[in-house]
């Protein structure tokens, strides 16, 4: 100890270092707590914690920096605090490892926006309505009603469709009308489909019903109908379409099924290997 204390070079030219290295780490480290606040201030969804803890890491970061320099004024080894920065920064990195991801990944999502609260998305397995935006995850409603925390890295990493983007969305149903039922032609019968579609609650009248024909045969024609509405309304407008020109074509005597399970397309390749 004795030795340590003979190497220190104490006079008044390292003792003014000192103060002025202090005083510089004390305005530097009250500088960029307030930088990094006003910055995150940009990022209202993230928790108080989450802006404590990277106001914190970079006023600690100054110090240590500032405790190095002034040290290094009284001849001293700056080793040893450079080895505790270091161990320090490893310890970070490998317990924040997480945190950080889903802090960056937050600040990408709520910079660029590609979703928003009210938003229905679709992420990994789970399709709900975004309920929370903050630090660490996306919060999620699904339509059976539960809450899912999605953390942010997985969103940005896996495929997101957000459904609400575009303020409408389209759904389709399948019509399957017997031939010759009570004499009604193709034209009426399209007819019939599209006015009903049109009426139904929550079908939006910017955007036209579409109807195409599927498979013309003897025996039976098959049409699909498409339709768009409010994204989060797809279930409630799709039975009010069902409804609607179930209703049409009975008044007609047209005897048909109308149902929202649309099969797959015939004749597709198999995913399969």
């Amino acid at each position: 100890m004795a030795d340590v204390w003979a190497s220190l070079q104490i006079n008044g030219w390292s003792i003014a270092g000192i103060v002025i290295t202090l005083l510089a780490s004390w305005l530097l480290a009250t500088l960029a707590r307030k930088g990094v606040r006003a910055a995150l201030a940009r990022l209202p969804n993230l928790t108080v914690g989450v802006q404590r803890l990277a106001e914190r890491i970079a006023v600690y970061s100054i110090w240590l920096l500032g405790i190095g320099i002034s040290l290094s004024f009284l001849g001293a080894s700056v080793q040893p605090v450079l080895a505790i920065a270091l161990i320090v920064a490893v310890v970070l990195v490998l317990v924040l490892r997480g945190v950080a991801d889903n802090f960056a990944a937050s600040v990408v999502l709520q910079t660029r926006h590609p979703i928003a609260l009210g938003d229905e998305i679709e992420s990994g397995d789970f399709v709900g309505v975004v309920t929370e935006l903050n630090g660490r995850a996306v919060v999620i409603r699904t339509v059976d009603g539960r809450t899912v925390h999605v953390p942010n890295g997985q969103v940005l990493q896996e495929r997101l469709v957000n459904n609400s983007a575009h303020g409408a969305r389209r759904s389709e149903i399948e019509v399957r009308v017997a031939a010759g039922s009570d004499g009604a032609g193709s034209d009426e019968v399209r007819a019939l489909v599209v006015e009903a579609t049109n009426g139904a609650e929550g079908v939006h009248r910017r955007e036209s019903v579409q109807l195409r024909p599927i498979a013309l045969a003897p025996d039976r024609s098959v049409y699909r109908v498409r339709f768009w509405h409010h994204p989060l309304h797809g279930i409630a407008v799709t039975d009010a379409v069902v409804d609607a020109v179930s209703a049409a074509l009975a008044a007609h005597g047209i005897a048909a099924v109308v149902t929202s399970d649309v099969p797959s397309a015939p004749l597709t390749p198999s995913l399969e290997l």
